[in-house]
């Protein structure tokens, strides 16, 4: 059970460290929705933590491709992937 709660603090801290992105007035809008739509992802809880967790770092790794985010936003992506990736069964 210790690794259940410690999976749900990581994804806390990844949805926290992704809603601060989302609240960056310099985050392009087009970043905002996709990072939206990865949290909303995260919250569904029809799949298990480590199923939503893998998926994200895909969707993640495609959204930090994009060439116009800036570098900071892209380490703090990093930073959300870090936490995810962090989440086993």
């Amino acid at each position: 059970m210790a690794d259940e709660q410690q999976n749900k603090e990581s994804m806390k801290e990844a949805i926290e460290t992704l809603n601060q992105i989302i609240g960056s007035n310099s985050t392009p809008k087009t970043i905002k929705k996709s990072i939206t739509d990865l949290i909303a992802d995260l919250n569904n809880e029809e799949y298990s933590l480590s199923v939503r967790a893998a998926n994200t770092i895909s969707l993640l790794d495609d959204v930090t491709q994009d060439p116009n985010m800036p570098s900071y936003v892209r380490t703090q992506l990093w930073q959300a992937v870090s936490k995810l990736e962090s989440i086993r069964e």
